[in-house]
């Protein structure tokens, strides 16, 4: 296609002043209610109507709440994509240098974890907000090839004005999904960005490909690690009776004894050595091995998981949890802050992350340090009946929460926005027993 040409319909044009022009022209009368000459392309229109549901207006800043340093490298540490940054530098940062461009790496929140590229580039990134710790999710920033890529789990390109926010115009970015291969789940974005003038369209096949050698690397390095668990594990289960299996730590099977070969066995992301309750199996003993863990099934069937919690917030010095199975009942004290979230959890059996959680105990989305530290802690006595990604109540748990009988009474030294809201007319509603009881 010739410069200055116009792209055929869902195609994207090369960078020419006209092509910036027409762009413009669609972005306008779509914003307006009126027919363009020319339709979007149907991704970017299918992400101009969620953007314009959320509230995000055209002409908008592009400010972010940064998360904390500490944030970040908790963030960096437990994602997966950190074993595969260097060969995502080694696919494209230097193709990105070379075409004054950055290349940039979020979470599965859209948060910016790691972002290299050309040095003039990265610097004029910071007035648009894209840097470490920054949010990009469509919600926030409206259209952008992250945040979109996000949304629709699929690799989009956004050029110029098919950006919704008119900050964005002099830009062109192409993303394209991580996803884990061990499960299927999203991990994050991998991006190009840079000035407008920048665009080519073959940038979108570049970050695809090289997310799919990502992914590849990813799966290589997994069946690595079950082959030398499977090489530890063999002997072993060759001298035990009974049901037994070894497991890596995301539940991937290495060896199997006594029982038909499971396709994988989901696991508490806190499993610790000892007796556990496992959904699939029935109650458990679990010891460590090198990269992950064995897996004895308990011979007596009988043996069940808590089914009942009682969440006490009736007394400000007298908060508690009482957990009942099938073998008696026994009590936790808790402190103030282990109370709110419980409440928390309570009111939201369908389970929140921990950014949702931050928003309820501090009003302050970013405080997901704090939260999965203190929910770590409660984990250590009442893994039994708290489940995670999201955290929640486990399944098949019926939990009651027993408040004060005046409202205002709810823990009354508590600022965390979902007691107040409580505490005050209108605001949630008590748990119900019997809808929380089918988990």
């Amino acid at each position: 296609m010739e410069r200055g040409s116009v792209a055929a319909p869902g195609a994207l044009a090369p960078y020419s002043a006209a092509n910036a022009r027409r762009l413009h022209g669609v972005r306008d009368a779509r914003l307006a209610g009126e027919r363009a000459a020319q339709a979007p392309r149907a991704e970017i229109d299918a992400s101009w109507d969620r953007v314009l549901r959320s509230g995000v207006r055209p002409e908008q800043s592009l400010e972010s709440r940064l998360l904390e340093t500490d944030e970040i490298e908790h963030r960096r540490r437990a994602s997966a994509l950190g074993e595969v940054m260097p060969l995502l530098r080694d696919g494209l940062a230097t193709i990105v240098d070379a075409a004054r461009q950055i290349m940039v790496v979020t979470d599965d929140e859209g948060r910016v974890l790691w972002r290299q590229g050309h040095p003039g580039v990265m610097r004029l990134a910071k007035d648009i907000c894209l840097e470490e710790g920054a949010a990009w999710e469509e919600a926030v920033t409206g259209t952008n090839a992250i945040g979109t890529a996000l949304a629709t789990r699929a690799p989009v390109q956004v050029h110029s004005a098919e950006h919704f926010v008119r900050a964005l115009h002099d830009w062109t970015c192409a993303a394209a999904p991580v996803r884990d291969p061990r499960d299927g789940r999203l991990m994050g974005i991998v991006d190009v960005t840079g000035p407008a003038s920048t665009f080519h369209p073959a940038t979108m096949a570049l970050v695809g490909s090289v997310a799919a050698l990502a992914e590849s690397e990813l799966r290589n390095r997994h069946l690595m690690a079950v082959e030398r668990l499977r090489s530890v594990a063999a002997p072993i289960l060759c001298r035990l009776g009974g049901r037994a299996l070894a497991v890596d730590t995301h539940g991937w099977p290495a060896a199997v004894s006594g029982m038909p070969p499971l396709s994988r066995l989901p696991l508490p992301k806190s499993l610790r050595p000892g007796r556990v309750w496992l959904a699939s199996l029935g109650m458990c003993e679990v010891e460590p091995l090198p990269g992950g863990w064995l897996v004895r099934v308990a011979d007596d069937p009988s043996e069940a998981p808590p089914r009942r919690v009682v969440l006490d917030l009736r007394r400000e010095r007298g908060l508690a949890v009482h957990v009942a199975g099938p073998v008696g009942t026994w009590t936790r004290q808790l402190s103030p802050r282990h109370a709110e979230l419980l409440y928390a959890l309570a009111l939201h059996r369908e389970g929140r992350t921990a950014a949702e959680l931050a928003q309820d105990v501090f009003g302050d989305p970013t405080r997901t340090v704090t939260v999965r530290a203190e929910i770590s802690r409660m984990r250590r006595h009442l893994a039994e009946v708290l489940a995670h990604r999201p955290y929640r109540f486990g399944e098949g748990v019926e939990v009651e929460v027993v408040l004060p009988a005046v409202r205002a009474d709810l823990l009354p030294r508590s600022t965390a926005p979902v007691v107040v809201g409580a505490r005050t007319a209108g605001g949630p509603p008590r748990p119900d027993p019997a809808r929380a009881g089918r988990g």
